[in-house]
């Protein structure tokens, strides 16, 4: 049959909490990281960023957790067709902390978890046979209903002509022979668990484990002895984890020496946090295994893939992209602390951006309601009319997108706060403003803090939108405070992992040509501002996108886009401006507030108008502007054809 996927793993898939604060015990850790977790899922989303098609064959809770995981491997690009959700057990947990460069203290939260439920009727044959290998890891052998489960996976691989191989992966504590306290440990011996694990050694083509675990597998201490021990099993390649000494692979018999096995490139980094390193090593092994590369190339692939993982927080969030990975390979180590390499952390960031919120932002048709100023002087204002108009807003937007992708809103939270967390999880792109309105210099919303340390409390779907008033006249006074503004509050999203939309119109400072916006651009990147998005007012000229965009490509080529903003101009000369803009890919949409929604909140405020038609009114007004979008780009698609 066609071969739809590369990879399926099989077994644990739960939640990380991952302690935030860096050199205490879990004891005193005052807040957590939530990521997904489990060996199998760590290496399903590491292969699928590296360019595998991947899938997780495993269960999860029916609550919010089993959800999360569901979703999350969604963002990742693993499928979850594999994924069975389990109607009486919770998903698992596991919590997590960086102690020191020496221990990494975690608690497995895994009593009669979901993923231990997995049986052999949740293994299907069509699915496991759409894949070109498996990947078990060692926890699922250590109870009789998950064994059974991989057992068939296994011999349904070995009659469809599936690769196999193992990550040893030996958690004392899950196979019953250490405590709940002692997650930490990686190896206490047992003749069972050494039994166990024999008794399967035969089904692999590959097998990957530290020195620990082979010991665990040889079922002794001495490395070179357990490893002839498992060769006199199985003919699969053995591959050694050796820490920092790197990793060599044995593909027949096992020499005399560590140091005659195949290995491949290293890199001398520094070591801020093992847990997850033997996942993400296996990700760029996979990557090179299943692409046909030699040894030491898939094991270049696998130092690199873990030594990103041993230099950041997290698992799954740590691994690298495949663009990311050979920026790396061509680049070299810059600095051994890789998380505060600027230049990687950006591409970092950039390329795996898509895996921290659900949608496709392709197109963009945004009604932007975040308007504060403009509301609260209108005559009949009140907190409690405005705060009910935004609703009505969301519900217009709501209807207009009616379960599609490439929709959103901006909204704010001092008047919106009610339609901004309403719009949560509805499938609407998110914006949410922060700068004081009409400030310049810019000022930011009090609610930040001085800090913008509130944005901790943001949701993870929600973009930190800003508007800044500026043009290249500014005086060096002006800009120096403004860019330091905008500056504190993207390095804040940044830390937040929220993406950061960033609106400059100098319009209203000074009078525009067709360098003025690219000039500004160059100068928002070289203050070490990164945005994800741009909101542009609409450029006159096809000159001005251009240099607009040629300035942006120039810094960054993985940016999200620009949307373009409205001025509230009438819809005709709206009409006029996305003809323009949409000639250029970069251009995603628009961000249109006014043209939609204001003499609407003038007659709905003054009660001339209902609920109903006023929300009518808005769904007739935005639905057009979006029909007007998508022509322009059908019909400079068209052109360009």
């Amino acid at each position: 049959m066609t071969k739809t996927l590369d990879v399926i793993t099989i077994g644990r898939a739960g939640v990380d909490l991952y302690g935030a604060q860096v050199g205490g015990r879990l004891e005193d850790m005052g807040s957590f990281e939530k990521y997904i977790g489990g060996s199998p899922t760590n290496i399903a989303c590491g292969s699928a960023r590296l360019g595998l098609k991947t899938a997780l064959l495993s269960r999860v809770g029916n609550e919010h957790m089993g959800r999360f995981i569901l979703e999350q491997l969604a963002r990742e690009g693993v499928s979850t067709k594999g994924v069975k959700i389990d109607p009486e057990r919770l998903t698992a947990l596991v919590i997590l902390g960086i102690r020191d460069d020496e221990q990494f203290p975690l608690i497995f939260y895994r009593e009669n978890c979901a993923d231990m439920a997995l049986c052999e009727d949740d293994v299907d044959e069509a699915f496991i046979a759409s894949a070109r290998a498996v990947v078990v890891t060692g926890t699922h052998l250590s109870n009789t209903r998950t064994e059974a489960a991989v057992i068939k996976a296994l011999k349904l691989a070995r009659k469809h002509g599936l690769r196999t191989a193992l990550d040893i992966d030996y958690r004392p504590n899950l196979w019953g022979v250490a405590g709940h306290g002692d997650g930490e440990s990686r190896f206490v011996e047992s003749q069972k668990v050494t039994a166990k694990l024999q008794a399967s050694l035969h089904y692999f083509d590959l097998i990957v484990g530290t020195e620990e675990e082979f010991h665990i597998a040889g079922g002794s201490t001495d490395t070179l002895a357990c490893l002839r021990a498992v060769r006199a099993l199985t003919p699969a390649t053995l591959v050694c984890k050796r820490g920092a000494l790197g990793a060599v692979a044995f593909e027949k018999d096992i020499p005399d020496s560590l140091d005659k096995g195949q290995s491949g490139q290293g890199f001398p980094i520094e070591v801020f946090n093992v847990l997850g390193a033997g996942d993400g090593f296996f990700s760029g092994l996979l990557r090179g295994w299943m692409t046909d590369q030699d040894w030491p190339t898939s094991l270049k692939y696998a130092n690199a893939c873990g030594a990103f993982a041993v230099s950041r927080h997290g698992c799954t969030p740590a691994y690298p992209s495949w663009e990311e990975l050979q920026f790396f390979l061509e680049r070299g180590v810059v600095r051994p602390d890789l998380r505060n390499d600027p230049v990687l952390e950006q591409l970092h960031w950039s390329t795996t951006r898509h895996t921290r919120v659900n949608g496709d932002w392709s197109t963009m048709r945004v009604f932007a309601f975040d308007h504060r100023m403009q509301l609260e002087n209108m005559p009949s204002y009140t907190l409690e009319k405005g705060g009910a108009f935004k609703e009505l807003c969301l519900d217009a937007a709501l209807k207009v997108q009616n379960g599609q992708a490439g929709y959103g809103i901006l909204c704010d939270n001092r008047i919106g706060r009610s339609a901004l967390q309403r719009a949560s999880g509805t499938g609407l792109w998110i914006g949410r403003p922060a700068e004081l309105p009409g400030s310049r210099p810019l000022k930011l919303e009090p609610e930040l803090g001085t800090d913008c340390g509130t944005l901790i409390e943001w949701a993870r779907e929600n973009v930190v939108k800003v508007l800044c008033f500026c043009h290249p006249q500014d005086s060096a006074e002006v800009w120096s405070e403004q860019i330091a503004t905008v500056k504190r509050l993207f390095e804040s999203a940044r830390r937040n992992r929220l993406e950061f939309l960033l609106e400059i119109i100098p319009s209203k400072v000074a009078t525009t040509d067709d360098d003025t916006v690219a000039t500004l651009v160059h100068r928002f990147y070289e203050a070490g501002i990164f945005p994800d998005w741009w909101k542009l007012e609409p450029l006159k000229t096809h000159a001005a996108w251009a240099n607009a965009i040629d300035a942006i490509e120039a810094h960054d080529r993985h940016t999200r886009g620009i949307v373009v903003l409205g001025l509230e101009a009438p819809e005709a000369e709206l009409s006029q401006s996305f003809e323009v803009a949409a000639s250029f890919d970069l251009v995603k949409g628009f961000a249109v507030g006014r043209t939609i929604f204001a003499d609407v909140a003038t007659r709905w405020l003054a009660g001339e108008i209902t609920d109903a038609a006023a929300t009518d009114e808005m769904v007739s007004r935005y639905a057009r502007l979006c029909r007007v979008w998508d022509n322009a780009r059908a019909k400079a698609k068209e052109y360009a054809a």
